[in-house]
């Protein structure tokens, strides 16, 4: 572990790493190739070029920082920054494989990370939603820009727009009662940045110009197989969070609540797997200079 997270640990890193961590792991597939299809209307648009320095913040199992490292090519370099080393170590194996050596893994929380104003281009791809403190972490992100840098953001939009989550969650919430609110978490959550008048006044308290929101709409696969995607959404997302802070009741009711999953799902099954739709924010703006 690096000094700089030791330093700052906090509940939220914490919870990634001691709850969430394993369960991530157990849905790479899902959580990396279900995105297949939002990737591919978000990462072939983003604005780098070749010779870029780049950051990739809360860049998980390295995939994008891979992709991203392909694109600046040789004479560019990737950053990617995140507070779980057991994601980055994912995507160190995977460079190595690869034969990519333009690309570097740290684990450090964003929010504090002294970053140098060395970069041209900012990434994230659904980790700025669960900072603790927006403000302070997109401040520090712009901190790592040149003056004109940009940085884009992918962050999902509402519940209700993003019924992959949306839907198993009422159905868990017909057998279970909501999370209390001393309930471990992850941050804010997943649509904490879904409110986009919201999220520009954030942006512009921490200096950025130029910014713009544009919506991205894919379909998501959220597993391969019914039974895949009912242990998908019991393990994480609000679906999750309502069945894991339910604790024994939930046990008792286990069957009746797979059941039920395993029906309403069952509408979305495609030759791909179950899929259904997402959708999410691409915000990108400017560092003046």
């Amino acid at each position: 572990m690096s000094t700089t997270l030791a330093e700052q640990r906090n509940e939220y890193v914490d919870f990634w790493n001691e709850v969430l961590v394993p369960k991530f792991t157990r849905f790479k597939h899902i959580l990396v190739d279900g995105l297949t299809h939002h990737s591919a209307k978000v990462l072939p648009a983003l604005e780098v070029r070749k010779g870029d320095r780049v950051v990739d913040v809360g860049c998980g199992f390295g995939d994008t920082a891979i992709d991203l490292a392909r694109r600046v090519g040789p004479a560019g370099s990737v950053l990617g920054v995140d507070c779980c080393d057991a994601f980055l170590d994912y995507g160190r194996r995977d460079a190595e494989t690869a034969g990519i050596d333009n690309v570097a893994f740290i684990e450090a929380d964003v929010q504090t990370y002294p970053f140098e104003p060395v970069h041209d281009f900012c990434f994230s791809r659904f980790g700025t939603q669960f900072f603790e403190n927006p403000v302070a972490g997109l401040r520090n992100m712009r901190a790592a820009l040149k003056p004109g840098g940009t940085m884009t953001m992918i962050v999902w939009r509402t519940i209700d727009d993003n019924p992959w989550l949306g839907l198993p969650k009422q159905v868990v919430m017909q057998f279970l009662p909501p999370p209390g609110e001393d309930a471990r978490s992850c941050g804010p959550g997943p649509f904490s940045m879904a409110d986009q008048s919201m999220v520009t006044k954030q942006l512009e308290i921490a200096g950025y110009e130029d910014i713009s929101f544009e919506r991205i709409d894919a379909p998501l696969m959220v597993g391969h197989s019914l039974d895949d995607a009912v242990s998908f959404q019991l393990a994480l997302g609000p679906a999750g969070e309502v069945y894991r802070e339910a604790g024994e009741l939930a046990e008792r009711r286990h069957d009746e609540i797979v059941n039920a999953l395993r029906e309403k799902l069952a509408g979305y099954q495609t030759p791909e797997g179950i899929m259904m739709q997402s959708s999410s924010w691409k915000i990108s703006a400017r560092n003046p200079g």
